[in-house]
This record gives structure tokens, sequence and C-alpha cells, in this order.
């Protein structure tokens, strides 16, 4: 039977589902429960006076590794030591879950030599992603 091919921008949520319960099965498969089940996300963000958040980092933690999927610090709290103790937080984290590992990716004009100086390293790099820059993937054991 031939196959139909769609092509969607901006999917519903149930069409991503579909694709990631497929995904989890196939894995379970291969990994086990132990190793599947092990999965969170979690979220550390700083908060001024008002109670308004001025920065964040967002992660996940399965297989063994730590993910930092976003990380950001408002401008005016950049330089003053908020998106290290945020690091230091998600780290001790997912240390505190049995998470040995980290890993990210970033840009040259994002935060690289920050996380660099947070003991992480790149294992590769895409150069061109944006245009005229690297997408860095950095990688560090807690």
């Amino acid at each position: 039977m031939p196959l139909r091919y769609d092509v969607t921008f901006d999917p519903p949520a149930e069409a991503v589902e579909v694709i990631e319960r497929g995904l989890h099965a196939f894995n379970l498969a291969h990994l086990g429960e132990d190793v599947i089940e092990d999965y969170y996300q979690l979220v550390v963000v700083a908060r001024d006076a008002a109670g308004e958040v001025v920065a964040g980092v967002h992660g996940e933690l399965y297989w063994d590794w730590l993910y930092i999927k976003t990380m950001w610090v408002a401008e005016a709290y950049r330089g003053q030591g908020v998106g290290t103790r945020l690091l230091t937080a998600v780290e001790g984290a997912a240390l505190s879950k049995g998470f040995a590992h980290a890993h990210l990716e970033t840009t040259g004009f994002q935060a690289r030599a920050f996380y660099v100086k947070n003991g992480y390293r790149v294992f590769g790099r895409l150069p061109g992603k944006p245009a005229g820059h690297t997408w860095y993937f950095m990688r560090k054991d807690l």
C-alpha cells in the first residue's frame, strides 16, 4: 500500500505525541524500563524583589545526562554571577537525582565562553548555524 507524506508547519500536539510515543516504545525495547523511566524536566529561576523572573534555566534529565535546553539572564543581571548560580543549581539538582553528565548547545554570540569558564568543553561544531556563526555542542562531567 503506498504511503502519503504530509508536511505540517506548527503541527498540533497530537501529531508530535504520536511520533514521541513511537520513539519511546523503540527506546524501551532496547534500553529497558529502568533507563527510560528516569526522565525529569526541571527549571531553576531567579526572581527580583517584585517576584519577576529575571533569569532561568530549563533542562531535561534522562539517560544519565542533564540536557540544558534553554538558559537566559536578563541584560540588567548579566555579569553578576547569576548565570553561574543558575548553572550550579541545575547541575546540583541533576547530581541529586544521580545524573553524572551534562550537555548543551550554544553559539559563539550566545554563551560559549561562559560555559567554557564553567567547565564545559566543545565536542562538536556546526559552522553556518546560523549563517555567519557556529553552533557548538558542549559537555561536562558533573
